[in-house]
């Protein structure tokens, strides 16, 4: 009898976050064929692909490690995830703009540094280990 090795939290976080992104595009893509406007699509896939980041980092990449404050935690480190996106999205843009090439490379620069931060700040501020679970969803 074989055992395999556990899954190490930092995959669990990658298919989580492909789902995410995943959900946050598909309710985008559905909002927009329903007539809504750009800003308010991308506004409820957003927040709609972070719910199910809450829930399924909480419950499948990091197991059931909550503090009384997570929730708090979730938003800021998500908030500033999407700050340091942004911003370096617009650094890259400007450093590689005119090539063909800036907006594919400033795309992944930026997604990957800000899901460095998430899976950086969901380990070490949201689910920390330890934590004891203060309530059940």
């Amino acid at each position: 009898m074989s055992r395999t090795a556990p899954v190490p939290p930092v995959v669990k976080f990658l298919l989580v976050g492909t789902t995410t992104v995943l959900i946050d595009g598909l309710a985008y893509a559905l909002l927009l064929g329903l007539g809504l406007d750009e800003e308010t699509a991308k506004a409820v896939g957003f927040v709609t692909g972070a719910v199910f980041a809450y829930f399924a980092n909480w419950r499948f990449t990091f197991g059931a490690r909550r503090s009384r404050y997570s929730e708090v935690l979730f938003v800021l480190v998500y908030a500033l995830a999407l700050v340091l996106n942004v911003v370096v999205n617009a650094f890259v843009l400007a450093a590689l703009e005119p090539s063909r090439w800036a907006i594919p490379v400033a795309f992944v620069v930026a997604t990957g540094l800000s899901a460095a931060w998430n899976f950086l700040g969901m380990s070490l501020f949201v689910f920390r280990r330890g934590e004891v679970q203060t309530h059940a969803a």
